[in-house]
């Protein structure tokens, strides 16, 4: 009997460890390296509350220190089972001011993309020497039998060149440069020598600006980069700049088939220019701020968020922005996808009636929550238009702050087949 009570015990204390040895595993996989912990305020994570520094006068030191400063912290559950040692940064609280308002934007990319194929007819039948190449969708070509080929004229001017000799193409696939030979056939039409590929060099569209740092001019707008409509690919920045939009109408979102802002440019004398076209959006200096934009707020750091009510601030008519109810759902800390630290889910009714949740064009829409500015909508389900994804105001501060750094670039952005950028 006693044995019996025993090995209970002993089974009991066995599947309690495993479970604790579970938990503690999940914790260290979803927590990021290092955190921002604005000067004077512990070290607290909103959305697990029952961690918290091993020592509790580790918890009050981390933000105690001078701004710049960083130290390492033990986070342990409920200050008892240590489960991760962290880097806990001092940062001073920033305020931006808060936009929500529409920007048109205009690119030019860093060479010719490929984005298309077409087989050519000649005397001796259809032919495609681009894909007899072995040119592929976004490739991006610098330069055709020697001559620059970085916009749509040059490579027609190169291709007209060749004569329908070979020449070598030089070009780039996924950030690695690579040749090919290619000859151009006369097409049957007699418009000269053409090779099978559509290429396109520039890129226009609307988004939504988050934020502005006045203290710097420098902005930040979409939560994630801009690629191209026919290849998905991100757009390589060589130049571009945003100007003011007015929003004409919008398309109704529903399951499976997202809906969309239309908007008209107000003028092409731009407001800022793009400096950077990456991971978490773009970004560059302003120079005329939107009318209705500019509302000061303080930023909230990634581990201040938290499940429950918020608000986000976006443009559906117009030029000006109104703010509309939202939960956000699931807060992920995790680093591994920027774009989806946050699952949004829009509850305001005017605005569900309106565009049926998030559409293409409110990429960017700042998300508030506690009078903070605490991210931006970056995607949205493509079959469910009530809910989306955002990324922390904190990454995306974080890029405009690099602007001057010549090793900041592009990056491309995940796609998903259930997901669709809203913007």
């Amino acid at each position: 009997m006693i044995r019996r009570f025993f090995r209970r015990v002993f089974t009991a204390f066995f599947c309690c460890a495993a479970v604790l040895a579970g938990l503690v595993g999940w914790i260290r996989f979803h927590l990021p390296d290092t955190f921002l912990v604005p000067q004077g305020q512990p070290l607290t994570i909103a959305q697990m509350p029952w961690l918290e520094p091993l020592r509790q006068e580790g918890l009050s030191a981390a933000g105690a220190q001078e701004v710049g400063s960083s130290r390492n912290v033990t986070l342990s559950l409920w200050g008892v089972v240590p489960v991760r040692t962290v880097r806990a940064v001092v940062v001073d609280r920033r305020a931006v001011a808060v936009c929500g308002t529409p920007f048109g934007i205009k690119m030019f990319s860093d060479g010719a993309m490929v984005v298309g194929f077409t087989d050519i007819r000649t005397p001796l039948g259809y032919r495609n020497p681009a894909k007899e190449a072995g040119l592929k969708l976004g490739d991006l070509l610098i330069s055709i039998g020697g001559q620059p080929a970085e916009n749509n004229d040059e490579v027609a001017d190169a291709l007209q060149s060749s004569g329908g000799s070979p020449v070598t193409v030089v070009f780039l696939r996924e950030g690695e440069r690579m040749t090919a030979s290619i000859t151009p056939v006369p097409d049957e039409t007699g418009e000269g020598y053409k090779t099978g590929m559509w290429v396109r060099d520039s890129s226009a569209g609307i988004g939504t600006l988050t934020f502005v740092d006045n203290t710097t001019g420098a902005y930040g707008g979409l939560g994630h980069s801009i690629s191209d409509v026919d290849t998905g690919e991100r757009i390589a920045l060589r130049s571009g700049e945003i100007v003011p939009v007015s929003i004409t109408g919008y398309v109704v979102g529903a399951a499976g088939s997202p809906g969309e802002l239309k908007g008209a440019f107000l003028t092409e004398l731009a407001m800022g220019d793009i400096r950077i076209n990456g991971p978490t959006g773009v970004y560059g200096r302003i120079r005329t701020l939107a009318p209705g934009s500019g509302v000061e707020c303080m930023v909230a750091q990634a581990q201040e968020v938290e499940e429950g009510p918020a608000t986000i601030l976006t443009t559906i008519a117009g030029g000006e922005p109104h703010e509309y109810a939202a939960e956000i759902e699931r807060v992920s800390l995790s680093e591994e996808d920027p774009n989806r630290n946050l699952v949004l889910h829009i509850t305001d009714p005017a605005l569900l009636a309106a565009t049926g949740g998030i559409v293409q064009g409110m990429s960017g829409s700042p998300i508030l929550q506690n009078g903070r500015l605490v991210g931006a909508v970056t995607h949205v389900l493509v079959n469910d238009p009530t809910r989306g994804f955002g990324i922390f105001a904190e990454t995306m501060l974080a890029t405009a702050d690099s602007l001057d750094d010549p090793a900041q670039g592009s990056g491309d952005t995940p796609e998903d087949a259930a997901l669709d950028p809203a913007a």
